[in-house]
């Protein structure tokens, strides 16, 4: 088996996991699990950070007995580097504003929003990873909410891991490059 599909084997049965937590957190009668994969290359919007080539797969598991598990692996990336990532509420487009503000669960009605009551890894998907010796990086992210009809549509790779601090909650710098994913 070639690493990458390892890998990515592994951070399914990781998510599913987390998702199901035990026995006694399986789907209800009646619940759906919604299964959520993307590879795809990334659109760079700063190839000195993400350079091309890179890459990103994603996989998650939602169910409303369990919440929603989002796992993401990046290759491609600079060595070392730390990244922040988050769902984001648009498909990614030819910059990376196009893809909108972060997804939240419970909607910040002040725009953009820096609240920790809002921006925060339990109302939004925060997937900070940080580039091993080879580029890869990868992060998991498990909240205890479902998608409604409002869905997150893209994952956006951030400058830097995210900031929690009040008046620059869930900020992370420059937008460097994302992928479209269909949750």
């Amino acid at each position: 088996m070639r690493p990458v599909p390892a890998l990515a084997l592994a951070l399914s049965a990781a998510a599913l996991a987390v998702t199901a937590g035990s026995a006694s957190a399986a789907p209800t009668p009646g619940s759906r699990v919604h299964v959520i994969t993307a590879k795809s290359g990334l659109t760079s919007y700063k190839p000195e950070l993400v350079p091309p080539g890179a890459r990103a797969h994603v996989f998650g598991l939602t169910s409303k007995a369990s919440g929603t598990s989002v796992a993401v692996l990046v290759t491609g990336l600079l060595p070392g580097r730390e990244y922040g990532a988050h769902a984001h509420t648009n498909p990614c487009g030819a910059t990376g504003d196009l893809a909108g503000p972060h997804y939240q669960n419970v909607e910040d009605p002040v725009k953009p929003s820096v609240d920790p009551a809002y921006a925060n890894p339990r109302n939004e998907i925060w997937l900070d990873l940080t580039a091993d010796a080879t580029g890869r990086g990868v992060a998991v992210s498990k909240v205890d909410w479902t998608f409604g009809a409002r869905r997150a549509n893209s994952i956006v790779i951030h400058e830097t891991h995210t900031h929690t601090d009040p008046g620059h909650a869930g900020t992370a710098g420059a937008r460097l490059a994302c992928v479209t994913v269909g949750f």
